[in-house]
Formats: C-alpha cells, structure tokens, sequence
C-alpha cells in the first residue's frame, strides 16, 4: 500500500483475519514526492507500478537478494522469499532449481543449515586431524561436499553415516592461517556444495599455538591443553616434548615462581644479602647457568649471584645498591629471578625492593622518628641527623640508653616516650580572625610532637584556648586547631603557643608572628542584579573579609558557591534563585555572622535570545553579530560558542542594553568538517551566560561558509605594479551566498595602509594612495587573515615632449566639442520653452472646465445628499443585525450557514461534542490542533479561514478565551516571521493562516457597536453618495461603464446623447396615494427604471424589505385606460448585424412628466383598453407588444453579455464591447480624447471629496462625533508595540506597518469595499468599482512608503494624490494618538470582553459550529493524535485520551 503524503510503499503481510497484519518492509520510491494512491501490477506479477506527480516507478514486488543469510532472509517475514540451500541465497521459490526436492528450499527460520563440527580446535602443530562434521536441515548431498577452511585451505569431505568427514590443513598450510595471530586463531570452516559450488553452511573452528607462551603459569592457565616443560622452559602441545617426566608441569601449583614474603627493605650504602620465598625451583642441570637477581634501578640493570638453597628458598648475595637523589627517602626496584641466563622465575605478586636514605628529607628529629619503623632510622642526637644505629657516633655502642642525660644518644619511634626538644613554628595562618571563635587554626613547624597526646593540652593564642583537632594533627609537622571565643578578652593580637608536654623552655614553642582579632563587615555587592538561573560572578566589598578559615556566603537560602578572598572582597558565584526579586546576602566567618539589610542581590528573569543578525559567518568567524535578545544587561561577559565536530570556541560579547549585544562570531575553522558553498550549520550554537543553561545552545539557525581563498601575487611571492595600477586580488569563496542584506567586510592593507575596495564575486579591486616601494599586503575579514605575497611599487618617469604635446592638442579638441554642444542645447532649451507654455496654457483651459462642471456637479449633488440626509434622519439607516453582519464578513458568499440552524443530534453525539468543546476550552489542545492543521499540505487557505471563524463563532461566548488564544498564535507568528527572515513588513499583510483570519474575525465582532454608533453613518452617506453620482448620467446594462465614475475602468468613453426625464410613479401600496416624482434617463433600460422606481418609492426601506424589479413590471399609462408593459427587450428591440440592443425610454418615446406604474409580473404583457384614444406612439407598437416578454437574463443584477444561443446575436446598451481589450476605443465611433474622460474623473472624484473626507475623518480619530475609541484596537495596538520591543524592532515604518496591516487594511478596507456587509442595500457593479478605488486610496493612506508617480501611473493612484499626503498625516496622528493614550489594564479589558460574550452569547449554534470544527478532527486524526502524544503538556493534560474519548463517543453514535 502506499502512504498518502510520504514517498515509501509499505508492505504488509495478512495471514488471516483474526491475526494482525505484519509490516515486512518499506520501500523508498521517489525523492520526496507523495505516491499517488492508484498502484498497478505488471503482467507477470513481478512488479509494482507507483505513481508520484512527476514520474512513474517500477519498484519490484520482492527484493529478496538484500538479504544475505539464511536468518535475514525467513526472519524478514516477507512471503515472497526463500532460502535456497545449496545456493545459499535468498530468493522466490520458481528462481530456486529443484525447489521441490526436500529441504532444498526453506521458508521458516527453524529450517535453516545448522553445522557442528568435533573437535573444534586443533594446535598448529598437528597436521590433518581428522574432523567430523554433523549437519541439520540439508538436503541429498549425493553430488558430493568439499570442506573449505574460508580461502585458505578446501579439502575433499567424505559422508558416512549420515556425518562429514574431512581432514584438517597440513601443518605447511596452517602456518600462514596463523601467522602473527597470537595464541589462537579462529577461521570458518564451510561445506561447499560440489553440484552448485557454493558454501552453504559454517561453523567456528581454532587454531591455537601453545609455543607464544613465554611463562609456565601463562602456559598452563590458558584455553588450551597446553604443557609446561619447566627445564627446558617452553610451553607445547605435545608432552613428549619435555626431556623427562618431572620437568612436565600442567597446573598453575606446579610451575616455578616467587612466593609473596614480608617486604624488602634495603638501606642505601649497607651490604644486604636478600632471601626471597618460591616453590618448584627447578635445580639447574649440566651445562645450564646459576640463579641471578635482577634489580632495575633508576633505568639501570644490576645483576646479583643468587644461591638456590632448595626448591623453596633463594638467596640474592650481599652487596650494596645505591641510588641518585638526596630528595628520595625511599625508593621501590623491580626484582627478578632467572636462571640459565634467561630463563625468568614467575613473579606473579609483583614482588619489590625498597632502597631507602634515613636523611633524605629528614632533616629534623620529628620528622626522623615519624618514619617507617621498618626503615631502621633513629635520631642521631649529637651528630643531629638522621641515621642507621650503626651510623650514629655513640649510637653504636649497645650498651648506651636510648636517650642520654648529656644529650648524646641515638632515638628511635619504637620507645614509647620519644620526645624532641626545641619544637618550632615556622608558619601559621590563618594569622586574623573574628573574637567570636570557630577559626580553624594551622600551625606549621618542627619537633610538634610525636603523637597526638603530646600537644592535645598545649596550644593556645595568648590565654584563649585552641583545642586541636585530632583528625588533621600530622606528628611533627603540623597542628590544627579549633579557635575558641575571645569576646570575653580585651587582646587585639596574641602570639600562639605550642607546648609538647611540658611548657618548660626546651619543649615550648611560640609564632613569630601574633595573631589578630578583627571584626569583619561588608558594604555591597557588585553587580547587584543578575539572572534567576544564578552563576553571576559577584564581589563582596567590605574589610577584613579574609580573616578566619573558613567563609560562607549566601544569597538569599541558597549558598553562594565561593570562588576567592581577601581584605576587601569575596568572590562567589550566585546560586539560582527562587524567585525574581531581592535577596538577602549573608556572610558567615568561622563562628561570626555578618549581616547588612542595605545590602541586596536583585534576581531578575533568565534573559534570552530571539534573534542573530545576520545569521552566518565565515568558518573563521569573526565577524560582527548583532544579537537581539531580554534582559540581556543583567549577564556582565556574555560569551558567543559555536561548535563544529572537533572544533569549539567561544568570543566575548558586548552589551549595549537589555536587547542588543554585539558579538564577533567564533571560529570552527580548525574543524576537521568540510563547508559548503551553499552554508553549512554548526553542531550547536549558544551563548553562555552564567548558569543560563537554556541559551548554551539555542534553536535559531546559523550558518557558516567557507573562507574566501585568495591565489597567490605571482609565483614568487612578489608583484611589481606602477603607483597608478589598481592591485587585483583573485580568488573564490569572496562573496558568501548567504540570504539577507549583510555582507563581508574586507580591510587589505598595503604595508599598514589600507586600500580603498571594490567587490565581485571573484576579484578584490585594491586601490592605493601614493606608495613606493615593497609593502607586505595583508587582506583581513573578519578572523580570516591572509598575506598574498608582496607589492613592489615603482614610480613613473617624467613625461616626455611628444606626450606632453598630445595632452595638450586633445584638451584643445576637447574644449571646442563642448562649446559646440552648448550651443546646441541652449537652442533646445528655447524650443522646450516655448513648448512648455503651450501645454500650460492648454493645462489651464483644462483646469477651468474642470472646475466648472466640479461646481455644477456639486451643487447638483449637494441638493441631492441633502435631501438623503433629511429622510435618512428620520427612516435610519439600514444596519443589518449582528448576526447578519457577523457572518456575511466570517463567511462570505454563504447565506444559509450551518452555525444558523438548530442542529438535531443524538444524545451521545451531543455529549461528544460537548467534551469536544470543554477540549476546545483548553488553550493548550486549541493551540495544538490549529498547528497542527497548519502544518499539513493539504490544509488549504480556504479551510483556514473556515476553521479560524468556526472556531471564532464556537468561542463566541469566550471571547476573554479567545483573545489569549489569538495573542498566542499571533506572537508565534511573529516568530516564524521573523526567524523565516521575511520582511517584518510582510506580517499580517494576507490572510495565510488561521491566525490571520481570526483577528479579522476579532474585530468583527468586537467594532460592531463602533460601525453602528460613529463609522456606520458616513460609510453610508458615501455608498448613497456614489449611487446617485453614478446615476445623474448614463450606465451601461450590460458592461456597468457609467459617465460619472471613479474608476477609469468603468468609465464611458464616448459622447452618449441624453436627457433628463422627470416621470410621475404611482404608489404601489396605494394607487390613491400621491405620485411619486422621479428623475430618469431617457436613455435607460426598463430594469434600471424599475431599480430607480423601487429606490424612490421604497426610500429607508432595507433593500431585503423591498420588491425585487425582476418580480414587477413597469406600465406606462396615457389617461386612465391606456396602458402598455415596458419591457428590456420583446419583438420590437432593434437587431443589427448581429447585435441586439436592449430597449430604453426612448426606444419607447417615453415623454417628460409621464405617468407610469410598478405593477406585479403579468401574464400576458399588457391590458389594454377599448378606447380609441390612443397616442400615436402607443399605436404604434399596439399589435407588437401583445406577445412580448421579458427574458429572465435580463434580470440578472451582474452585467453580462452573453450571445444568444439560439439566434447568435449579442445584447448591448450603449456600447458595444469587445473580446479585447486592446479594441475596445477604437470601434466607439466618435472617439474622446483623453482629457474629456479624465476631466469625468476628476468631476467625479471632486463631488464626492467631502464624503471620502467625512469617512477617513472618522475611521481615522480616536474621539469622533462622541464616540470613543474601541478598546479591542486600542488593546490590540499595544500588544503590537508588546511585540516590536520582545524582538528589539525600533523602526517605526515596521510597526506602522504592522498596525496597519492588522487593522485599516484587515477590517476597514473589507468593510468599505462591502458596505452590504454591514448594510441591508444592494452594490452593483460601477459602485463596486468606485469603492475599490476609495479602498485603494486607504491602503495607500497607511502606507509608510513613498509611491513615485508618473504619466504612466494608474489613474486610480493619480486621481488622490495630492490628497494621500494628507490622509498618511491623519494616520500617524491617530497611531501616535493612540499609543499616547493610557494602557487598558486586564481587568477592564477582561470585562469588555465578558460584556461582548453576554451581549451576543446566542446569536450562534455552537453545537453545529463545533460540528463542523470536528469534521478537521476526523480528517487528520492521526496527526492530531500524534501531536498530542508527542507535547509533554499535553500528556500531562492527557488530552490525547479526551480527543479519542470524543472520536469514540462520536463513532458509536454514527
């Protein structure tokens, strides 16, 4: 089957109904375009036809030959492939030879070949053992089998049995198997077919080689039957091998090897002998040499003669060892036993010596007697050094006390009450700390004591206690101890005392530097604010700040992780806060506890970034990076990083303000990664920003292209050109081809003076000033750095006579050709003068007609709107109701929408669909499901829109809801907008997303009140205005041109003949009534007498309220009998050629002051009377019209000109048009000039200024005719603003361009294009028209850009542009207005908005809109599903499970 939308066709394996199917493979068919869903077989079978749009692919049924074992092949399930044994491939069974035979084909796994082979190891020493092979599951090997050692070795196999016998390799053959391969080599030992000649079965086989073995326990401890030959101190397969019985050794007990003992102590310089412990030494036999002791010392061999005693026991012979460095007490030797010169004992625990001086770095008695009692050193007292016994000048005699009265003697640790004298204190710190106690402190020295006991009393800083701590003592050397309260003591500096034992003067040791109590206090930290993250490097400025041992510091409950001190400050880095805001700093010393409440650390929130402009680099970076981000101000050394496979590095960063820093892009040129041409991304790009650990890689693309690659000057490094000649440098890479604006700067420099450069895509164009000599050029962009070679400049020599004289003569010429071009243009410039007041002349005649008919227009019209206005005061105007409106603008061309109707559904389906809309209810799910449409290819724009007014009318009563949602999906379009790298501009301009769609339905909704109250009335008074203009001249019926337009589009463009008829209408309601008085053109259709008639007589009734024309006929009478049906076309429309013409008043010679009347649709055409007093005119037509009829294409409100199908002729009015355009003056007979047409426009356009003025005025004020300013726009435009400062966007054309796109040119160019949208009246085509251009006109008016315009310029564009200025003043006062005014806060906004939900709460049937919401549901429900499994939030929210609780409920109830 094929996957709709993806390029893969699944295979799918049914083995019954009851099991699930099987997905055995997919296969990629095309390069990412979808398959079609029409698939087709080959005739044989073999093949599968797939369709994509652009191409058409034979993808075979089965492609069994990928699997390349007998597993792979049946565990792929797919039912089309087999093992085909003794060719060992996978294959379809008829592609299998003999497949019928048994187990030459198999289809489960159970039945492939399984091979054992005995034995299946064999030394390298042993030649063509014979091997047994048992095989599984094959079929007759009656043709023969061959056993093949992989490609080394193939020997013959013979079958008995039902087994395989072959021999193994000779021991010649198995050498090069297993050559350098160490003790074992394991190889596959294959049967191959002789009938096929394939290998269709292994298994495992070894070589293995005892004689690598250089050890007996390595010999005998191995996989392998393995023999020790301990005399002749070999390792072999074959026992025979060894001379005789009792030299064999076959367990690790039994081999030769040195016996762990007690440790080896040697003093340096003393003659030892060493008895070391074995077992099993074996006893040298003739011919073979004694035991030696091996000693690697310090890189050097020394060998010692050894005595075996026995087979246990050996003796190293006395000597001396030595070894070089007075600065090493002791020194371990690796030791080894051979014998017969190279035969090596096991030393298998690594057995040692130690070699060690009693002096080196003992040069105090503490340290002398704190030594390792097994060294045998002691305390030399009247020598006062370190030494053997035997070394000290009394210490030899035995007879001696250890420890003599006159001070002579030699002391060792192993006498309990050793004691140095004179203890010393060499160092001492800390040397301040507080009077509260608890300072920790170290004391360094000599003699201070041997054990813990001796000083546990004694030490004390002048009479305050310091009670040791036992666990740090170190005997002799160090002291450290707990400080105890000195506030009860008025010392400020005491010197510390060390007594061991005895504070008697030999035993007493005092600093010679005192310690001070201080008191510890700070001022402030530095900086003061920093992210809520943490890791803000921060300095704690006070005095004293370094006394005591210990410090701690936190910033609010959280410890302040300490990094340094001293007197005036403490560095730490700050710990993540819990909460934005000020925190505490408080500072503890050792016992004291120092608190400032001035002092405060501000936590403020992470920043972030949202933006990196441009957004590539060159692979050596350095290149400026503009980043736009929040709060970024609070980080002190922001840091770029860019990391690209092994190559990462960082670049600081500087901050401008919380919003802007600029960066110079890292390098990732010493990656081993290539880069492309066409940009490469990095593996990650981040900032870091203390413990910011959300920005150390951020999402926003990046990328990188390669360093431009410049060639070499010349060959040999150096390039002479004159001081005149522009340098050019070649090479490629110069111009990355990265999107956007922003390019490389280059900086070349001729010694140390830059060039001035000109740029192409292949060449640097360098020019110099005046320089000679040799000069290094050097070009830098960004980190990319590069010297070329070297420029050597020579000057020019003089210029000599003949050129001289040449410059001189061509200067010459040059001068006459420019006084002769002078002249010529000065005489141009008389003729173009006199031109020039001939066109201001003509211009100046034309202004004045204009002006004319503008007044006559005007004044006309004037009258006209007046009288409108008095009767619109009283009649109202006809505002369509909330719904209506609502959704004649949330969906356009539908009147019959299913949101109007009640909805009849089944209980369940009701409640499904209520869960459904509590889903719809949760921001989250709402916010996934409209992503998710949007991001499937077949979610059309069409049913954007749709989707974003369903959901628009299902929220009707949320509106406070729903405004959150529209924020949120607005914000997230920005985003995309802005990381897409479209122009901000381009925002809001269409409708493309649901987004879109919603804010226009947004304020629909939410300006109703604002259109009924303030902008409705002038809207109105414009459409009425256009109207009548229109209808003061003639308008064709049939291409909707009219004399008097806006639009150069609609205008006629020829002189038509006409006059003004006034006609007398009877009231249709009441005949009785007075006539109505009505003003026509004799050159009018008899429809669009009937729509002036209906206007007339049904004046401030809503157009849906009236008769329909094509519902009345129109009756001229003549006296009270004489009647007659008025008809657009019956037997007496003129036929010319092939165009018909469609009758008018003066067709039927329709006099000035006649009586005529709006009757309903007849039967017959007329009634006429007996009398015999008919006008001649009515005679005349008298037989013609009593069949006549109207045609129900005539009635059509659309212009149309369509021929008739019958008799193949075409309708026209007042002109004939044409199938081109390009044709379409030229046949009108008398052709205008343009002057006379445009002169029309500008009559136009001058009538109806005041009421254009009146509607911008309107729409364009925030207080106007004392209505205030809505606040969804005053909301709206805030959030606007929100936005351009989130994404550091300062220019102001952007924002007014998001203003307006999101509001005049959303909602009010819709409205003002379809004033029916928000009236109940009727827009015909030339009104259509006109309004387009006054829509155009607005658009232009919130434009921020300049158009240039020119003759060729639309008139549309040319007819207001001197008023568009005005206009562009009026938008931004009312933008600047606007933002002036004070923000709404939440809480009125919130109750506008209820106030909205209750006012229109039922205008809708939510029930059906959610109905329609959920027909989305049930088309991408697996994407929706799968959204939803895949968002943490939603999981949470365990929306997935609701949405198919929903489907669920509503499957059943279908």
């Amino acid at each position: 089957m094929a996957l709709p939308f993806f390029s893969v066709l699944v295979q799918i394996l049914v083995n019954s109904i009851t099991q699930p199917a099987l997905l055995y493979e997919n296969v990629v068919v095309s390069d990412g375009s979808p398959i079609l869903r029409d698939l087709l077989f080959s005739p044989d079978h073999q093949y599968l036809y797939a369709l994509t749009d652009k191409q058409v692919t034979r993808v075979p049924v089965e492609s069994c030959e990928q699997y390349s074992s007998c597993g792979a092949c049946l565990g792929s399930a797919d039912p089309h492939c087999g093992w085909c044994v003794l060719h060992n491939v996978c294959s379809r069974k008829d592609h299998c030879e003999r497949a019928e035979e048994p187990q030459r084909f198999t289809t489960r796994v159970e039945q492939c070949v399984r091979l054992s082979v005995q034995p299946d190891t064999v030394s390298v020493t042993m030649s063509e053992v014979q091997l047994s092979l048992q095989a599984q599951n094959v079929p007759s090997l009656s043709a023969g089998v061959n056993c093949s050692f992989e490609d080394y070795v193939e020997t013959e196999g013979r079958i008995y049995g039902g087994r395989i016998f072959c021999l193994s390799p000779s021991t010649k053959e198995v050498s090069p198997i297993t050559r350098d391969q160490g003790d074992q080599r394991v190889i596959k030992l294959y049967l191959k077919s002789k009938e096929t000649g394939k290998k269709f079965a292994s298994v495992d086989f070894v070589f293995y080689n005892c004689s690598v073995h250089q050890s007996c326990l390595s010999c005998v401890n191995g996989n392998f039957p393995c023999h020790w030959c301990k005399y002749r101190h070999m390792c072999t397969q074959d026992a025979s091998d060894c001379s005789f019985q009792e030299g064999r050794v076959n367990t690790s007990e039994e081999c030769p090897q040195i016996l762990p003992s007690t440790q080896i102590y040697i003093p340096a310089g003393v003659m030892r002998p060493i008895t070391l412990l074995a077992q099993n030494l074996p006893q040298p036999q003739s011919g073979q040499r004694n035991y030696e002791c091996i000693f690697h010392i310090q890189g050097s061999t020394h060998s010692v003669p050894a005595l075996r005693f026995n087979s246990t026991s050996i003796q190293c012979q006395k000597t001396t060892y030595d070894y070089e460095g007075s600065d090493i007490s002791d020194l371990p030797v690796d030791l080894s036993v051979v014998w017969n010169g190279n035969f090596v004992i096991d030393n298998p625990s690594n057995i040692q010596a130690h070699l060690y001086k009693c002096r080196a770095l003992r040069d105090s008695c503490g340290m002398c007697l704190k030594a390792d009692p097994r060294f045998e050193c002691g305390w030399c007292v009247q020598d006062r050094k370190c030494a053997l016994r035997q070394e000290c000048t009394v210490g030899g005699n035995s007879h001696l006390p250890l420890q003599l009265a006159e001070g002579g003697g030699w002391m060792h640790a192993t006498s309990g009450n050793s004691r140095c004298t004179h203890p010393k204190i060499t160092k001492l710190f800390p040397e301040t700390g507080p009077r509260q106690g608890g300072t920790r402190v170290t004391i360094l020295g000599e003699n201070l004591g041997l054990q813990f006991r001796d000083i546990q009393m004694g030490v004390r800083l002048g009479k305050v206690p310091c009670v040791p701590i036992e666990e740090e003592y170190v005997s002799a050397e160090r002291i450290v101890c707990l400080l105890n309260d000195a506030t009860g003591y008025r010392v400020q500096e005491a010197q510390v005392e060390v007594c061991v034992r005895d504070c008697v003067n030999d035993y007493r040791a005092l600093s010679p530097r005192p310690f001070t109590f201080v008191t510890p206090y700070f001022t402030r930290i530095q900086p003061s604010q920093g992210p809520i993250s943490g890791g803000t490097r921060v300095t704690i400025e006070g005095s004293y700040l370094n006394a005591g041992s210990y410090v701690s510091v936190s910033i609010g409950p959280q410890p302040c992780y300490f990094k340094k001190r001293n007197a005036r400050e403490i560095v730490c880095v700050t710990p993540a806060g819990l909460a934005a805001g000020g925190a505490s700093v408080l500072v503890d010393i050792d016992d004291a506890e120092l608190r400032n409440p001035e002092v405060k650390f501000n936590y403020t929130e992470d920043p972030t970034v949202l933006r990196i402009e441009p957004d590539w680099s060159i692979a050596s970076g350095g290149t400026l990076l503009t980043v736009s981000g929040t709060n970024l101000a609070t980080i002190r050394e922001p840091k770029i990083r860019a990391k690209y496979g092994q190559a990462e590095s960082f670049h600081n960063c500087t901050v401008y303000n919380n919003s802007v820093m600029v960066c110079l892009a890292p390098s990732v040129a010493d990656s081993e990664l290539g880069f492309s041409e066409t940009g490469t991304g990095p593996d990650e790009i981040g900032f870091y920003m203390d413990n910011v650990n959300a920005l150390v890689v951020v999402n926003e693309t990046f990328s990188y292209y390669p360093d431009p690659v410049f060639e070499p000057l010349s060959p040999s490094g150096t390039l002479e050109l004159k001081p005149t000649s522009p340098l050019i440098l070649k090479g490629r890479n110069l111009i990355p081809a990265a999107p956007g604006n922003s390019r490389l700067n280059y900086t070349v420099l001729i010694g140390e003076t830059p060039c001035v450069l000109t740029l192409s895509e292949s060449q640097l164009l360098c020019e110099w000033p005046n320089l000679t000599g040799q000069h290094k050029v050097t070009i830098r962009a960004g980190g990319f750095e590069y010297s070329p070679g070297t420029l050597h400049i020579y000057s020019d020599s003089l210029l000599t006579l003949p050129a001289i004289i040449g410059i001189g003569g061509g200067g010459g010429l040059l001068l006459l050709v420019i006084i002769a071009v002078l002249i010529a243009y000065k005489r141009k410039s008389r003729d173009a003068d006199r031109t020039l007041k001939r066109l201001q002349l003509q211009m100046d005649n034309l202004e004045s007609r204009v002006a004319l008919e503008c007044k006559e227009a005007f004044a006309e019209l004037q009258t006209d709107i007046h009288e409108l206005t008095q009767e619109l005061d009283g009649a109202g105007i006809p505002f369509l109701d909330y719904r209506i409106y609502a959704m004649r603008v949330l969906f356009p061309g539908i009147e019959d929408h299913p949101v109007l109707k009640e909805m009849e559904v089944q209980a369940n389906v009701e409640k499904a669909l209520t869960l459904f809309g509590q889903l719809l209810t949760k921001k989250h799910f709402l916010l996934t499901f409209i992503r998710t449409l949007e991001a499937q290819r077949s979610f059309s724009m069409r049913d954007r829109g749709n989707v974003a007014s369903l959901i628009m009318t299902a929220l009707q009563g949320e509106m406070e809801y729903a405004t959150g949602v529209l924020k949120q999906l607005l914000s997230d379009l920005i985003d995309r907008n802005l990381e897409s790298k479209n122009h901000p501009k381009l925002l809001l301009r269409r409708t493309e997303s649901v987004a879109e769609k919603m804010l226009t339905n947004w304020f629909t909704f939410l300006l109703y009140k604002f259109l009924k109250e303030c902008a409705g009335e002038p809207l109105f008074m414009l459409y009425c205005a256009i109207k009548q203009q229109m209808e003061k001249g003639p308008i064709d019926a049939i291409t909707g041109e009219a004399r008097y337009s806006l639009s150069e589009d609609k205008l006629i463009r020829q002189q038509i003949d006409y006059k003004t008829l006034t006609l007398h209408c009877v009231n249709p309601e009441n005949e009785n009534a007075q006539e109505v008085t009505v003003k026509c053109l004799n050159c009018d259709t008899i429809t669009q007498v009937k729509e002036k008639l209906l206007d007339a007589v049904y004046k401030g009734s809503p157009y849906s309220q009236r008769p329909k024309a094509s519902d009345m006929d129109l009756e001229w009478r003549q006296g009270r009998m004489a009647r007659i049906i008025l008809q657009d076309e019956d037997v007496t429309t003129k036929i010319d050629n092939d165009w018909k013409r469609l009758n008018t008043l003066a067709h039927y010679q329709v006099t000035d002051g006649s009586v005529i009347a709006l009757v309903p649709k007849q039967n017959s055409a007329y009634n006429i009377s007996n009398s015999s007093t008919f006008t001649k005119s009515l005679s005349r037509y008298e037989s013609m019209l009593r069949t006549a009829s109207s045609p129900d294409s005539l009635r059509s409100r659309t212009p149309m000109i369509t021929p008739d199908l019958e008799s193949g002729t075409k309708l026209w009015h007042l002109v004939k048009n044409h199938d081109h355009s390009d044709q379409r003056e030229g046949d009108r007979g008398s052709k205008m000039v343009s002057e006379i047409y445009l002169t029309r426009l500008l009559a136009t356009k001058g009538t109806l200024q005041k009421f254009v003025d009146d509607l911008f005025e309107t729409i364009f004020s925030t207080a106007h005719r004392g209505s205030a300013l809505p606040l969804a726009i005053k909301y709206m435009f805030d959030f606007l603003d929100e936005q351009a400062d989130k994404h550091s966007i300062t220019d102001y054309d952007v924002r007014h361009t998001w203003k307006s796109n999101c509001l005049p040119l959303r909602f009010w160019v819709n409205v003002i294009k379809n004033p029916q949208f928000v009236f109940d009246i009727h827009k015909n085509s030339i009104t259509d028209a006109c309004l387009s251009v006054v829509a155009q006109t607005f658009m232009d008016s919130c434009s921020t850009s300049e158009h240039k315009l020119g003759k060729d310029s639309p008139s549309n564009k040319l007819l207001y542009a001197k008023d568009i200025p005005n206009y562009k003043n009026w938008v931004e006062r009312y933008y600047s207005d606007i933002s002036r005014m004070p923000a709404i806060s939440d809480q009125d906004m919130s109750a506008y908005l209820a106030e909205q939900s209750r006012l229109h709460l039922s205008q809708f049937n939510s029930m059906s809109a959610l109905h329609e919401i959920y027909s989305y549901i049930i088309k991408y429900k697996d994407e929706i599903l799968s959204a939803l499994q895949k968002d943490e939030q939603s999981r949470r929210q365990r929306l997935r499970g609701k949405l198919e609780q929903v489907i669920d409920t509503m499957a059943l109830a279908s």
